[in-house]
């Protein structure tokens, strides 16, 4: 896994020609070196989590089901371990440039340009990270002052686990700051020291004002924000030159002055501005992360009447303490483990080799590895990671052409999240309180006969463009059986995985650690498993948690402003006002969520609409599972559609295929999900019918 996420952080970091730093204050050498030691060492730090994380889940899982002995303490202590290592990875994510921006703009523009909007958009990074993480040190400290403890079992005073979320935003902020030295540094040495100068004016004066809330007389900014804010501003014009100190400025100050202004306007238009602000920052390649987060702070400081910025610290610790998030981390474990592995090339190796000279049979083969190694993996970055690596150099290498290759493999890997276990529906469930486990059922399925019309898509393509599709080879019966001993060992891990799901040994949250686990011992068993090979493995897992999560993390705080501010509600009450069908509700909320997918990560954009669309649908007297397949289904749509499709980049970043081939190509399966939605509409059964026969 570590040579594939390797290739797509290099693609997906910065590319442009770069000013060398000078050896003089902090463009020199000892400041990079410095922030790498310390963010390797938050990485290793990180990855020693996730591991102890992850065995501590097994261990509960084997004490409550072999022993009837439950543990009191891991469900608690494995959710503050998930904390810890998102946070601390954030660092990590940023060193390794894993964060994901839209690269509409900067991938079309001379490297002088893209390095000024890269520079831009770590500038607003860093306005974000720092405001963020003062909020989050005033919330510690006062839930130190105020005793609060965790609601939980053990009744831990809550500032303990929230220290590491400090910690994070110290080291996403230096990370920041080293990346703007490598990106650009003044020649002149007075300039050279007015960044150290201002950040330790920025700290002294944090420390002379504290965690008072003392307001500017005639704005609506504390003097917290107004230094930290004011002084990272004047570091931008100081250290990377007028323009983009002036860029800076002026998105901060337009944007927060269009917000100010939409105090007065109605709440349409309130919400064009919301939507146009983050479509530009989004459009200059600012990361989607940030721009959720940095839309979401000048929201809290200039759209409400009484800002409200510590819902910055509140909404950085709520978002991610939660037990059932800790699925994404091991999830990604497990595919990354699997890959490593080498089993799943013997996987669509037989695949191929069974489906022979099958017309199409490579792309065929390509969707039934999709399938399987969704059933077990869970998550479509990790799919998508992973068949890009085997799946797509095998076809275009024999001929198929990259628009259907790469369209088939980002359509196959979103399969991970319709066929069971899946991390999104373990979100969906959680949120809405529908039973994780009849939703798993609910999905086999639709996801099987989605397979079925992906394979039937390759069948007709071959047919319309024959040239895109080359005749496979023949292979005899007994290489086709020799072929099913090597897949034994990932049948057995499905077993694991799936069996422990399925009679109870474990939870859907706790699968991910059971597949982990077992993942680990068939690398083991495979002699593809050492200590370096093991760290490697769990920090590129972290590398992509954290990008993940800062997106979570954005989205929830962008999500607590349009939530305030009655958007939602204001477009439930437009369309529950026209009296509509039932189906043509169900059309405008999938409109509503293709829209949004364009632009938002998928997992945020659910908890962000759940509170207003799934009343809606009980309302029209819909199944709640029934919506919770296909709100799947629109997700999966999301993650594929430009301009925020992350399998998209994910997928380019691998291959350096351009981005228009790959959306080309993938346009087709597109039409074919929302063709599958109609259906759903039509024979609701397909969902409902299996879960009522176990049930």
């Amino acid at each position: 896994m570590a040579d594939i996420l390797d290739a797509h952080l290099s693609e997906t970091a910065p590319s442009m020609a770069t000013n060398k730093p000078k050896d003089t204050g902090l463009a020199g050498g000892w400041f990079i070196d410095g922030i790498d030691t310390i963010t390797k060492g938050a990485g290793l730090l990180a990855s020693i989590t996730l591991l102890f994380m992850t065995c501590i889940v097994v261990y509960e899982v084997v004490m409550r089901s072999g022993f009837n002995m439950p543990t009191t303490w891991v469900s608690e202590i494995s959710v503050y371990a998930f904390v810890a290592l998102v946070f601390l990875g954030l660092a990590v994510g940023q060193r390794e440039g894993a964060h994901i921006q839209v690269e509409v703009l900067i991938d079309n523009v001379s490297p002088r340009r893209r390095q000024q909007l890269e520079l831009i958009g770590t500038w607003l990074g860093l306005l974000f990270a720092a405001v963020t993480g003062w909020e989050m040190y005033c919330f510690t400290v006062s839930e130190y002052i105020n005793g609060t403890r965790d609601w939980g079992l053990l009744a831990t005073p809550q500032w303990i686990p929230e220290i590491p979320v400090i910690i994070g935003y110290v080291l996403f902020c230096a990370a920041l700051l080293r990346d703007i030295c490598k990106k650009s540094a003044p020649e002149s040495r007075v300039l050279q020291a007015a960044l150290p100068l201002l950040l330790l004016t920025i700290l002294v004066a944090l420390a002379y004002i504290g965690r008072t809330d003392i307001r500017v007389a005639g704005t609506r900014m504390d003097w917290a924000t107004l230094v930290i804010m004011g002084g990272l501003i004047l570091g931008a014009f100081a250290w990377s030159g007028w323009r983009v100190g002036l860029a800076v400025l002026l998105i901060v100050g337009i944007i927060g002055g269009l917000f100010y202004l939409s105090l007065s306007m109605s709440l349409l238009v309130t919400g064009l501005i919301l939507v146009g602000a983050m479509m530009f920052l989004l459009f200059i390649g600012v990361p989607v992360g940030v721009t959720m987060g940095l839309i979401g702070l000048l929201g809290l400081l200039f759209m409400i009447k009484q800002p409200q910025l510590p819902m910055l610290s509140d909404r950085s610790w709520t978002s991610i303490n939660s037990f059932t998030l800790t699925a994404v981390p091991t999830f990604v474990l497990m595919g990354s483990l699997l890959v490593h592995s080498g089993v799943t090339v013997k996987l669509f190796d037989m695949l191929v080799v069974w489906f022979g000279r099958t017309r199409g049979g490579l792309g065929h083969a390509t969707v039934g590895a999709s399938a399987v190694f969704a059933a077990v993996s869970g998550s479509s970055l990790a799919t998508a990671a992973t068949l890009g690596r085997v799946a797509a150099p095998e076809m275009t290498a024999r001929g198929y052409s990259n628009r259907l290759t790469y369209g088939l493999v980002a359509a196959g890997a979103t399969l991970g999240i319709l066929i069971p276990p899946s991390i999104a529906m373990i979100i969906y469930g959680n949120t809405v309180g529908v039973p994780i486990t009849v939703l798993f059922v609910a999905g086999i399925v639709p996801g099987l006969l989605l397979a079925a019309l992906f394979a039937a898509t390759v069948l007709v393509w071959s047919y319309i463009s024959p040239s895109s599709v080359p005749v496979g080879e023949r292979y005899p019966l007994s290489a086709k059986l020799k072929s099913l001993v090597g897949v034994l060992p990932f049948l057995a891990l499905i077993t694991a995985v799936l069996g422990s799901l399925y009679f109870g040994i474990a939870t859907p949250t706790e699968a991910g650690a059971v597949g982990a686990i077992a993942a680990l011992a068939l690398c083991i068993q495979q002699g593809k498993m050492n200590l370096q090979q093991l760290y490697k493995v769990l920090y590129d897992t972290v590398t992509v948690t954290s990008f993940i999560m800062l997106i979570v993390i954005g989205a929830s705080i962008f999500g607590w402003v349009f939530d305030f501010l009655r958007l939602p509600r204001e477009m439930v009450s437009v369309v529950t006002g026209w009296d509509l069908a039932p189906w043509m509700v169900v059309v405008m909320i999938a409109i509503f969520y293709l829209i949004l997918g364009m632009f938002i990560e998928s997992i945020s954009m659910m908890l962000m609409t759940l509170s207003v669309t799934f009343p809606i649908i009980v309302a029209l007297g819909l199944d709640p599972i029934w919506f919770g397949i296909v709100l799947v289904i629109l997700v999966e749509i999301g993650l594929v559609t430009p301009p925020v499709g992350i399998v998209l980049f994910i997928l380019r970043g691998m291959s350096g295929v351009p981005l228009r081939d790959i959306v080309i190509g993938v346009t087709p399966f597109i039409l074919l999900m929302l063709a599958f939605i109609a259906l759903l509409y039509v024979f609701p059964e397909i969902v409902l019918w299996l879960p009522s026969r176990i049930s």
